[in-house]
């Protein structure tokens, strides 16, 4: 399948996820991370640009980034070459250190801005790295507590967001931080992979940028058990007949359908494994049969976007 085009335009903001080749390490000391840190800031000099924040793992980097004049594919471009060629020539290896294409979701800044920088300055939390985000020192969020021009990430514009006074701004970044933030299933209900964002915020993307974008495919808007009541509507096959062991012509057509329209909601083998009490190679057994589902699959993805199936019981 050909790759999706960015979505690239002056004031676009995006969560930038970089991660290693082959999830290898790509910050060995802490001399690495202040390198990359240098590298964002000159290539942020060169093709300004906003830097709302970050953090620096072992084996990824999060940025978020609002382009300006020049396109991110450039600036990523610039910064993972000569990143790689820093690394390269001081632990003398050779090839990619990066994977692949970087990862970069088109946001609504209004709507995500600040629960994305509570997201990934507690990623070192949830990784289990230190103990609260005062505890690591390669992501931003010290330097939201002490704000200040002269760094690379633009921390009074986000904290803008809670204060016109930087400094009531930096108190009340601090308790947003200590409430309930945002949950990366939240963050994956994307538009076609690329948008993050609500229908309104998608149209305004197509009208602007003429892309060919699906909208209708948000990953993860419907939950496993609501695509099974969908099921249940047009195939006459329960929940309970759908997860039995039996292999009926028209079990087995819904679980084919099932998972077709779990994984286009962005749903992994072993998840949709598990619910069905399967392993993920059966699971790859019934994709290969979903294709002469078509019509009923049709039906079903119309039932949810109807919401209809809301009213069936579990």
């Amino acid at each position: 399948m050909a790759r999706k085009p960015r979505i690239e335009f002056d004031g676009a903001f995006y969560h930038v996820l970089v991660r290693g080749n082959q999830k290898q390490k790509i910050f060995l000391d802490k001399q690495d991370f202040r390198k990359y840190l240098q590298i964002v800031g000159d290539y942020k000099s060169r093709y300004p640009f906003v830097l709302y924040g970050y953090v620096l793992m072992p084996n990824h980097v999060h940025l978020l980034i609002e382009t300006g004049k020049t396109p991110l594919s450039k600036i990523l471009q610039g910064i993972n070459q000569r990143y790689t060629m820093y690394f390269n020539w001081k632990y003398e290896t050779v090839g990619h250190l990066f994977q692949g294409r970087y990862k970069a979701i088109l946001c609504d800044k209004e709507e995500y801005l600040l629960n994305l920088i509570k997201y990934i300055h507690n990623n070192p939390v949830r990784a289990r790295l230190a103990a609260d985000a005062d505890g690591y020192p390669w992501s931003s969020h010290r330097l939201f507590l002490k704000p200040t021009t002269k760094g690379i990430v633009d921390t009074p514009i986000a904290l803008g967001h809670f204060s016109e006074d930087v400094g009531q701004g930096a108190k009340l970044y601090r308790r947003f931080m200590g409430e309930e933030g945002i949950s990366k299933r939240e963050l994956e209900k994307t538009v076609d992979q690329r948008i993050l964002g609500n229908d309104k915020f998608v149209g305004e993307i197509l009208d602007k940028t003429q892309e060919g974008i699906l909208p209708r495919k948000r990953q993860f808007e419907f939950g496993l058990e609501e695509i099974a009541g969908g099921i249940q509507v047009v195939c006459g096959i329960s929940r309970e007949e759908l997860k039995r062991k039996g292999r009926t012509s028209a079990s087995l057509k819904a679980r084919s359908m099932f998972c077709m329209i779990a994984k286009e909601y962005g749903y992994k083998g072993g998840e949709i494994g598990k619910f069905l009490g399967r392993d993920p190679g059966a699971v790859t057994k019934y994709l290969r049969g979903s294709e002469k589902s078509e019509e009923e699959r049709r039906k079903v993805v119309s039932i949810l976007g109807n919401r209809a199936i809301f009213n069936i019981q579990v």
